[in-house]
């Protein structure tokens, strides 16, 4: 179930509803009066980014740690 921000173009007030509740919200109000955000998309996208950071720190690190284990074992 999709969770979406809906913020009026004219009075800037925000709505917090989900597929359901957005579905009934538009059959009484005209969809090109307000701006929709998907939060749960919104939400995958930060932890896929925060994965992303941490599997790059994890490569760097381990790299470094090998680079230093063959300096070792060689010299």
């Amino acid at each position: 179930m999709n969770n979406y921000k809906i913020t009026n173009k004219r009075s800037k007030r925000d709505y917090f509803l989900n597929e359901d509740q957005m579905i009934n919200f538009f059959n009484k109000n005209k969809v090109k009066n307000y701006n929709i955000l998907n939060l749960t998309e919104k939400q995958i996208i930060k932890r896929t980014k925060i994965l992303d950071t941490i599997a790059i720190v994890c490569f760097f690190a381990a790299t470094v740690l090998s680079t230093i284990l063959i300096i070792e074992y060689n010299y």
